[in-house]
């Protein structure tokens, strides 16, 4: 928290946002024929409040959901920055409705006022879920085929949500997981060439910043809710169908190629795509490649019509 208190941290912050509302571009996502709303929901069990925008085609059928989580390492970012806001656009245009949840995040504040460590922002994105099924009816979703996806640290958290909804029993709530260059772990694994080939393209691995922020005691205990590369073959036995995206030029490729594998490994019916060429989370920044943006929405939208 100090650290996200500095001058320069702070900075750092307003310029990401200040680059985010630049993807938010009519021409490359827009919002014709879309219909918006946003929901404000009680999340259990601290009875904090978060929100949900809501996007989907402006007609009555009853549609698929991708409900998407935020990238920020958990950390930081929010969905209502400029980039999310042409992403749930551009999905929402492949014919499905898209329920992005802001959650707490574990060191700035979001749309939301409140920071919680770990699990404070998994506990949101699981009670914006039951949300969502709760009143899929006034939705117009269809509570079978909701899909959870999410980027980087929303592809953790994506990931973290559906291995705890195995625990809680809840695993109907997912039609499937499509996580995107997930952050899995913080974790030094000299096996994975992507930490050494592309620290410093757009992110860097240096430092535990995101261990401590997040919450050094799941790390320290290897908690898979919290990094899910700490999960067992147990653990992922028995997870709905599962998208791993990886980047090329990303550091945090290895890892989510080797999540990819323990998921087959285990039984998942689990596919893998490597966008090459791409940096991390390159899909959402929008702007930058929109047709490598439309294409994993395309991509998203037939997972959830599965």
């Amino acid at each position: 928290m100090a650290i996200a208190a500095t001058p320069e941290a702070i900075a750092a912050e307003e310029f990401s946002r200040a680059m985010a509302e630049i993807c938010d571009d009519e021409s490359v996502a827009p919002s014709t024929g879309l219909r918006f709303q946003t929901y404000d929901v009680t999340s259990s069990p601290d009875a904090n409040t978060i929100k949900i925008q809501f996007v989907r085609p402006d007609t009555e059928e009853v549609l698929p959901c991708v409900y998407y989580i935020h990238g920020g390492a958990m950390m930081w970012s929010s969905s209502f920055n400029g980039n999310y806001r042409a992403l749930a656009r551009i999905i929402a245009a492949k014919g499905v409705a898209v329920a992005m949840v802001e959650f707490r995040n574990a060191m700035m504040p979001s749309g939301v006022a409140e920071v919680a460590p770990f699990p404070g922002g998994l506990n949101d994105c699981l009670s914006g879920l039951r949300w969502v099924h709760e009143h899929a009816r006034e939705l117009g979703v269809e509570p079978t085929r909701v899909v959870v996806s999410g980027e980087s640290g929303g592809g953790n958290l994506a990931l973290a949500t559906g291995l705890a909804l195995k625990r809680s029993g809840e695993l109907l709530l997912v039609r499937g997981i499509y996580a995107l260059c997930p952050f899995l772990t913080v974790e030094h694994n000299a096996s994975f060439s992507s930490y050494a080939e592309n620290d410093g393209i757009f992110i860097s691995l240096g430092g535990n910043v995101a261990v401590v922020g997040y919450g050094i005691e799941a790390f320290e205990s290897k908690n898979p809710l919290a990094w899910p590369l700490f999960a067992s073959e147990e653990d992922l036995r028995g997870l709905p169908p599962t998208v791993i995206s990886v980047n090329e030029c990303d550091p945090l490729r290895d890892q989510g190629i080797e999540f990819y594998r323990r998921l087959l490994a285990a039984g998942v019916a689990a596919r893998g795509r490597n966008v090459l060429g791409t940096m991390h989370g390159t899909e959402a920044a929008v702007i930058l490649c929109p047709e490598i943006t439309h294409d994993a929405a395309r991509d998203l939208a037939a997972f959830a019509y599965q």
